[in-house]
């Protein structure tokens, strides 16, 4: 199978955009995992994307918006858990395990509408000069998570592993029975260093993820990009 190459922008320019939204003050925190342990986590029809023979899970909060219209609807923390995949026409995607999200509504038609394991949480993100500090409990008792990051320089040549980790155009799901790819594109990420302060989270384990037992390899930080999501691709 020959799997398209890493590219900063999308190879699959959209013709149409079936949604528009940006994804604002994003921090990425990125773990290896054993490919082996990861397959089983993943839809129908995809494998784990490696590099190097290494794949990642990824713990991504950041701030939503123009979702909706209106300000409360459309403006909202969320984070989510995802994994890296590649399909039988290799495209590389995310997979989400979780997606935590603050507004009930916008989580309601994103589980009906794409099967997105999207739940309902109490979020808020505090910023304190370069301090970022974000913290989500799912309601209804579950899991927790409290992140808090340093965000630093912003880096002029992203390495080959913060493009990979980073650069992805579309997201693979399961929906009614079989696997489909959502392409989005956004401008290239304007990344900056970061450095993980303190984190106390319980979202890896509750999505099923290998508790990870080092400090993440990979720390990231973004003021964030527009982005556009595409009509889903089945083939």
């Amino acid at each position: 199978m020959d799997v398209e190459p890493v590219t900063v922008t999308t190879p699959r320019p959209l013709r149409r955009a079936l949604l528009t939204q940006s994804w604002r003050e994003l921090t990425f925190l990125h773990w290896p995992m054993e490919p082996d342990l990861i397959a089983p986590l993943l839809p129908a029809g995809t494998v784990p994307d490696t590099l190097d023979g290494v794949t990642y899970v990824g713990l991504v909060p950041f701030r939503m918006s123009k979702v909706l219209r209106t300000p409360y609807l459309g403006t909202f923390p969320e984070t989510n858990v995802r994994l890296y995949s590649v399909d039988g026409h290799g495209r590389r995607g995310v997979v989400f395990r979780s997606l935590d999200a603050a507004r009930l509504l916008p989580v309601l038609i994103a589980r009906l509408g794409f099967c997105l394991p999207y739940r309902w949480a109490s979020m808020r993100i505090e910023r304190d000069g370069d301090v970022v500090t974000y913290v989500c409990r799912r309601r209804g008792g579950g899991p927790s998570s409290r992140i808090r990051v340093l965000s630093g320089a912003p880096i002029d040549e992203p390495s080959e592993l913060e493009h990979f980790l980073t650069a992805r155009w579309g997201l693979h799901v399961s929906w009614h029975g079989r696997t489909i790819y959502l392409p989005n594109e956004h401008p290239a990420w304007p990344l900056h260093r970061a450095e993980l302060l303190d984190i106390e989270d319980g979202l890896l384990a509750a999505a099923g993820v290998p508790r990870p037992a080092e400090p993440p390899v990979s720390v990231l930080w973004s003021p964030g990009v527009p982005v556009h999501f595409g009509l889903p691709l089945t083939r």
